[in-house]
């Protein structure tokens, strides 16, 4: 399908007139009609129909407007990318959670400076409302963080992880744990009860007599830290701990219900012109899924709230 055909196609819809169409493309209205008919074979479909008010859309014709704008536009764009030097030097700036940065930041940067040599990737690591926020300011041009339904940016799925609760073996016999009842007792070690995995352990615990105490830390190493040392359980995904688990560090506790998938996605801004955010989140999305070290993702969906 070829993208002069669509562009003619989109001019005759706008236009409402084959000559006016063939005026502004600079062309003959046969060469016009010539394309259209080329466009309705290729879809076995009619696009238009003639009557005394002019030339109008049929209904395969305004489903098919839609596409063919966008189709052109994804075009015009990479047109305009390939001829601008600008996406291929300067800095980038990438945030990205920390949980994202223990699993994958090391290869992720290998990939980058492979397919952009040119680029100067400035890293920030940080939480994922913090670096959400920094998108929104312009502060960062992509980020790599947990999803928790962010609005005003282009968001798409990364992966998803399961969670385990863990505690050293010593711990875990001192305190047998079956339940969120049993939790409860127990001192918790968390992200900040600001960040998504803080606020699904207060909802999980909003039930119980008393809430636990949380001993909080921003940082994954700081969480591993505390659960080798025995100060508590903790909730983390299932790469992060699976080393601990078999050097017989830290243990896994079967708790009922199970903790949900941890959602990870790319995200920037809606306004952002350049496709090179796009290039990175794809080839993110295309390593991690390649990754088999890590674990298997078990989804890279995600319903949008």
């Amino acid at each position: 399908m070829r993208i002069r055909n669509l562009n003619s196609f989109i001019k005759v819809a706008t236009l409402g007139s084959f000559h006016a169409a063939a005026t502004q493309l600079h062309t003959s209205q046969p060469a016009i009609s010539a394309r259209i008919a080329t466009l309705e074979e290729e879809l076995g479909v009619k696009l238009f129909k003639r009557d005394q008010s002019g030339t109008q859309l049929t209904t395969r014709g305004m489903q098919l407007l839609p596409y063919a704008e966008r189709l052109v536009a994804i075009n015009n764009e990479m047109k305009a990318q390939l001829k601008d030097k600008a996406p291929e030097e300067g800095i980038f700036r990438i945030g990205i959670a920390d949980t994202v940065a223990h699993l994958w930041l090391t290869d992720l940067l290998k990939v980058w400076r492979e397919q952009h040599p040119m680029i100067q990737f400035e890293l920030t690591i940080d939480l994922s409302q913090s670096l959400y926020k920094q998108l929104q300011e312009h502060q960062l041009d992509l980020a790599f963080m947990v999803y928790s339904g962010q609005g005003a940016i282009n968001t798409q799925p990364l992966c998803a992880y399961p969670q385990s609760w863990v505690a050293t073996p010593e711990f875990a016999a001192q305190h047998p744990v079956a339940s969120i009842h049993d939790l409860a007792l127990l001192p918790i070690l968390s992200f900040p009860i600001t960040t998504g995995p803080g606020r699904h352990l207060q909802q999980l615990f909003q039930d119980q007599s008393e809430m636990p105490k949380l001993h909080t830390s921003n940082s994954v190493a700081g969480l591993m830290a505390m659960a080798e040392q025995s100060a508590g359980v903790a909730l983390l995904t299932d790469p992060l701990v699976e080393p601990a688990i078999k050097a017989g560090r830290l243990q896994r506790l079967h708790v009922r219900p199970e903790a949900p998938l941890l959602h990870f996605c790319s995200g920037w801004r809606q306004d952002e012109d350049r496709i090179l955010p796009q290039l990175l989140a794809d080839s993110a999305s295309q390593l991690i899924q390649s990754q088999s070290n890590l674990g298997d993702p078990v989804s890279l969906k995600y319903e949008h709230k």
